[in-house]
């Protein structure tokens, strides 16, 4: 199968073209001056993963254990009948976001790890649900990878909305580095596009390839833990995380293969080789990549006029070295780098609220935002 998926590709895809940036190439500044406070908004969460708003301000957050989490004038109420998650290493309760029309319709969409469906162990599923006082109610699967695995990383994973209210997930390699990505016959290693109902696009790059997950939008990921749609653009980037070195930001594009783990710029956490490959036809290149690793977890593009200095720009959260990254962007080349709320602590997501404020989600702390110096 995977190399009928080969050939298909080949005619469809094209060569990468340039070489991309790398944090060597872009030095990491520090903040010069902080002009803003740190005010802790959610305290004492373990380990908060996803994070959105209700339209009366209040916030929904998942914590990884399988909690989610109503916070509304100043309270913490935790919602009933969240699916049952399958809490193992990388995997529990994972992302969260509502529909773009969520006034008219209620629809609030879920990744998290669950042991349903074939094999020992567990994969990310998607579902919605939509809440009715302190429950969810009218649960629905949308998308459930296969096999099952007992290993306990890469499951993802983000969701996004297009500006055509197309639903984008990221599913990791589930630590299968060697099948998963590179194959559209196994779940994986994927980018994956449905429409808000869960079913499949129509113009999806491989309805029409024998044998092909027919969700899938893009392959050849490890483990996408970012993804945000750009506020001029419209596209729906990504970042994801190498193994020793490699994390890479991408722009998602219909199709095409991000090359993992046959090109990367990352070597095993042994400190050996495990391709000698950076580029290659066919494969895409990223748009920006560490080396070393930072970790990076949660993305999004800053709005508004609160920050002025950094609107439409990129923050990426570090949990490797306790940061927000502000990475400025000439379009799609990247420009500068520089440390925002340096030494917060481990930063599992990074969002912008709809009041256009920033927010950021720390391991065994809570929710802090960043608020503007008068």
């Amino acid at each position: 199968m995977q190399k009928i998926a080969f050939l298909v590709l080949s005619f469809s895809l094209t060569i990468a073209c340039g070489q991309p940036t790398k944090n060597g190439d872009l030095e990491l500044q520090p903040e010069t001056q902080r002009n803003y406070t740190i005010e802790t908004v959610v305290p004492d969460l373990n380990n908060p993963w996803g994070m959105t708003w209700l339209p009366d301000g209040s916030m929904l957050i998942t914590e990884k254990s399988g909690e989610l989490i109503h916070f509304k004038n100043g309270t913490k109420t935790e919602i009933k009948n969240v699916p049952e998650v399958y809490v193992r290493g990388q995997g529990g309760l994972l992302d969260i976001a509502l529909h773009p029309n969520y006034k008219q319709n209620g629809w609030i969409y879920i990744t998290h790890s669950s042991d349903e469906g074939e094999g020992n162990g567990g994969n990310t599923k998607l579902i919605r649900a939509q809440l009715n006082g302190d429950q969810l109610t009218n649960i629905e699967s949308l998308y459930k990878a296969t096999p099952n695995s007992k290993r306990g990383q890469h499951f993802g994973s983000r969701i996004e909305f297009d500006d055509n209210q197309f639903l984008y997930f990221s599913v990791g390699d589930r630590g299968n580095r060697d099948v998963n990505p590179q194959d559209i016959t196994i779940d994986g290693g994927k980018v994956y596009r449905l429409n808000d109902d869960g079913t499949i696009p129509t113009d999806n790059p491989f309805v029409s390839t024998p044998h092909a997950k027919s969700a899938i939008y893009s392959f050849g990921h490890r483990n996408p833990q970012g993804m945000a749609k750009h506020p001029e653009t419209g596209k729906i980037w990504v970042h994801e995380h190498g193994p020793q070195g490699g994390d890479e930001i991408n722009v998602i594009q219909k199709g095409r293969n991000f090359g993992w783990p046959v090109i990367s710029y990352g070597i095993n956490y042994s400190g050996t080789t495990f391709t000698e490959e950076t580029s290659r036809p066919g494969m895409e290149q990223p748009v920006y990549y560490w080396v070393p690793s930072i970790a990076p977890c949660g993305m999004d593009f800053v709005k508004g006029d609160r920050y002025p200095e950094w609107k439409g720009h990129l923050l990426v959260g570090s949990l490797k070295f306790n940061y927000v990254e502000l990475l400025k962007f000439d379009g799609e080349r990247p420009i500068s780098r520089e440390k925002i709320a340096e030494d917060i602590g481990r930063v599992r997501n990074v969002k912008m609220s709809p009041d256009n404020y920033i927010y950021i989600a720390i391991e065994g702390q809570g929710v802090v935002k960043l608020v503007p110096k008068a």
